[in-house]
């Protein structure tokens, strides 16, 4: 297939991309190299991609419209991957507007792209953010989720609004998978576990949010791909997917756990609650299982453990 991949210098966006041209599509990228965090290391995420002959790479932002009509008229993509967006839950509570702009008048421009050409198939990156602090355990697909609780969270509950709407006008096959803490190599430098290894490494304290009961479901990267190749094979119609562990670990069990796989004691520097921050994400999997056969299988201690080699060696 012809595939487009926005976002796909990013953390999940590039291990996307090496997967498919792994296994013989076309693709093309489209990022921004946001400064959010260092460009250097979205770049370097990229390194292989290069090597392949059915790779293109254009450094553009999804809300250029004039650009991202030039390039979705130089390719005749058959499949969006839409990765691109701002992200954080903490950040976006700081600038609404550009999260507002980027990920859902973004995700906008590429949806009217793909009606003017005729581009039926679309997968869009949700959030678990969209569940807010939901009181039913594990989160399912049909919860209520109008109430999320920051400006990045509503941003993906918008998204998933457009989506569906250009399936129901027009017919266009969406799949919107709600992804739910990944972590693993390439991992965001931000985010709580690439963040954790680097200061415990540093011999400094890492910050603990609340009393470390907050619990998430940290789903590993080569579970995420599966869920999203196997999203590849299958999209057709409208669908909310979960992709998860569908484990739930407090923060204070993936710090002891961080303790183990390091070999190293961790210093905690107690701090409060973070506005915007959930309580707990915990996915229920089943229509994942039943719809595409997803079958997660990398446990927390295995995946930090791929972490921390990849971190010593190339993080």
């Amino acid at each position: 297939m012809n595939i487009l991949v926005t976002g796909g210098a990013g953390f999940i966006g590039s291990h996307v991309v090496e997967m498919l041209l792994g296994r013989k599509h076309k693709v093309a990228v489209i990022d921004n190299l946001d400064p959010f965090y260092d460009p250097d290391i979205k770049e370097k995420n990229l390194k292989r991609a290069f090597e392949f002959n059915d790779f293109s790479f254009y450094k553009q932002d999804i809300l250029n419209q004039d650009e991202l009509s030039e390039i979705f008229s130089r390719h005749d993509f058959e499949l969006i991957i839409h990765l691109a967006a701002k992200a954080g839950v903490r950040p976006s509570i700081e600038d609404p507007r550009g999260y507002y702009k980027t990920n859902v008048e973004g995700t906008l421009n590429l949806l009217e792209e793909c009606r003017a050409r005729g581009i039926q198939k679309f997968i869009f990156a949700s959030s678990s953010s969209v569940y807010g602090n939901n009181k039913k355990v594990p989160f399912s697909e049909d919860d209520n989720v109008d109430y999320p609780i920051s400006p990045y969270a509503a941003t993906k509950k918008a998204g998933e609004l457009l989506c569906h709407n250009y399936h129901h006008l027009y017919g266009m096959d969406i799949f919107c998978l709600r992804f739910f803490t990944v972590y693993g190599p390439r991992q965001r430098p931000d985010l709580a576990i690439h963040k954790f290894f680097d200061l415990v490494t540093r011999g400094q304290a890492i910050p603990v949010f609340g009393d470390g009961s907050t619990q998430r479901d940290y789903t590993y990267i080569d579970d995420i791909l599966d869920g999203i190749s196997k999203s590849i094979d299958k999209v057709a119609g409208y669908e909310i997917i979960n992709l998860g562990e569908s484990r739930t670990i407090s923060l204070k069990d993936l710090i002891a756990a961080i303790e183990k796989v390091s070999g190293k004691k961790i210093e905690k520097k107690f701090l409060e609650m973070q506005p915007g921050d959930v309580l707990q994400t915990y996915a229920d999997i089943t229509k994942a299982r039943n719809l595409l056969g997803y079958d997660p299988k990398t446990d927390l201690e295995t995946g930090l453990r791929k972490f921390y080699e990849w971190f010593l060696s190339d993080g």
